[in-house]
């Protein structure tokens, strides 16, 4: 017990001592050890990569659940050491309610036929996205916040530690500057010789014994501060050590952060994919669904993407094709104008937006004209033939307005 009250009241000094030095400091009354130039710039650069880290994570958990509570919910969870329950996604809730729909609103009817392929669509789309949440959270958020609750904390124990130590070595120097201060007057109070003559001589006896135990106490502070320096200079390297591995931390968040953007390639490859066959079997149907419409034959669609093969799915991502290359090769050797329009089909549209040709097959456009175009069997459905007087060629159906 005695042990230990000794240890708390050395403590407590340590304590106080550190309190006061930092204080003198904050007001100027006391001078600082600066560390180089180098260790600062390291620090600065340890700092902002903390900081950064924290922001890039918080904005990523966002991104990939939106839903405030469901984070709490999760971190919850994984505070107290649990397994976070299976949420479906907001695609495969919409599938489910679609699907609902269609079976009590009648499945084979149009309406309902319709909602039973798109809440397909939803459904393969909210399963892309939970692959993409597990992958992300896997390869970029887990790296990111074992730095952050791992080696960042390290890092920070270290700090505060030869934070002490510097505070420590510099009320060391404080005291050893007062000790030589009192001995220096001590002594020249000292070398005054008496006169014998007096009755109080007792006075020279007094300064040469102070002499003495300032001489000792500045012994004892040199040997403290010989000892506060060792101890402040070894956790100076340990710490600069510490700090020079932030370089390693940053070549692993860049590999991690190649892998986030590997498989957000793959998902939205998946999603353009699954959209894409939606938009085709919609279109393929729209001409039974709506007699009054035309549409030309559409490619049979694609089957899903596998999302167990994200790098082939990254690899062979689907090209939003351009305004030029849209038409396949058997229409671009296709002669205009020995085609004929069919005998029903044909439509009015009013043009919405100025279009140059980029070719002798397309027809230039003006704003708000009116032409009349026709689809053929095969061709993109996102162009048609448009027809003005005497001249025809392609235009693409987004410039376009059907009419009746």
């Amino acid at each position: 017990m005695d042990f230990n009250m000794k240890k708390l009241a050395s403590d407590a000094g340590i304590f106080f001592t550190r309190a006061v030095q930092f204080t003198e400091e904050k007001f100027g009354q006391a001078e600082k050890t600066e560390l180089d130039a180098h260790f600062e710039n390291l620090l600065a650069r340890a700092d902002s990569t903390k900081n950064w880290t924290e922001r890039i994570l918080r904005q990523t958990e966002v991104l990939l659940q939106p839903n405030p509570s469901a984070r709490v919910e999760e971190f919850l969870y994984e505070k107290l050491d649990r397994k976070v329950p299976s949420r479906v996604t907001n695609g495969e809730l919409l599938a489910q309610y679609m699907a609902e729909a269609a079976s009590e609103l009648g499945p084979d009817t149009p309406y309902g036929k319709t909602l039973i392929k798109v809440s397909e669509a939803e459904k393969r789309l909210g399963a892309a996205e939970r692959d993409f949440i597990h992958t992300a959270s896997l390869s970029f958020l887990t790296p990111l916040r074992n730095f952050l609750e791992g080696d960042w904390k390290t890092i920070s124990k270290e700090r505060r530690l030869l934070q002490n130590r510097r505070l420590d070595l510099d009320a060391c120097k404080a005291r050893l500057k007062k000790a030589k201060a009192a001995e220096a007057k001590a002594t020249c109070e000292g070398d005054t010789v008496p006169d014998f003559q007096e009755t109080r001589p007792r006075n020279y006896i007094l300064s040469a014994s102070a002499s003495a135990l300032w001489n000792d106490e500045v012994d004892k502070a040199e040997q403290e501060l010989r000892v506060a320096q060792t101890e402040f200079d070894r956790q100076a390297e340990v710490t600069r050590l510490l700090l020079e591995g932030i370089s390693s931390t940053h070549v692993n968040h860049l590999r991690c952060l190649h892998e986030f953007v590997k498989s957000q390639t793959t998902y939205y490859a998946q999603c353009y994919r699954h959209m894409l066959d939606l938009q085709k079997q919609l279109g393929s149907s729209q001409g039974t669904i709506f007699p009054g419409t035309f549409v030309g034959t559409i490619e049979p669609a694609s089957p899903p993407l596998s999302s167990t093969s994200p790098t082939t799915t990254a690899a062979t991502m689907p090209v939003v094709p351009t305004a030029t290359g849209l038409a396949p090769p058997e229409e671009a050797a296709l002669c205009l104008e020995e085609v004929a329009p069919p005998a029903s089909g044909t439509r009015k549209a009013r043009v919405l937006y100025d279009y140059e040709a980029a070719d002798s097959s397309e027809l230039a456009l003006l704003a708000d004209e009116l032409i009349t175009v026709y689809s053929l069997p095969g061709m993109d459905p996102d162009w048609l033939i448009g027809e003005r007087g005497n001249k025809k060629g392609k235009v693409p159906v987004t410039y376009l307005e059907l009419l009746s």
